[in-house]
């Protein structure tokens, strides 16, 4: 079992978490968490990663090829000199 203090941190309070207990749960700094609170137990889970752009297209293979859309006349702001 590892024990841990929890610590004042500026006007919050923190417990360190040593790189152990963070490589065994598969987690690294600047990782999201969500924390679930019940009595006397605390839980951290860790959320999934947001995708990038390039992450989101890496296994797109199709032929995209832009097309402009008439919408049709201007009717307001829209068009800039």
């Amino acid at each position: 079992m590892i024990q841990a203090v929890i610590q004042k941190w500026g006007n919050s309070q923190a417990v360190r978490l040593p790189r152990a207990v963070l490589n065994a749960a598969n987690m690294q700094e600047n990782d999201a968490v969500s924390i679930e609170v019940q009595e006397d137990l605390i839980t951290l889970r860790k959320l999934p990663r947001r995708k990038t752009l390039d992450g989101l297209f890496a296994r797109y293979s199709g032929d995209y090829r832009p097309v402009e859309f008439d919408y049709g006349a201007e009717v307001g702001l829209e068009v800039f000199d």
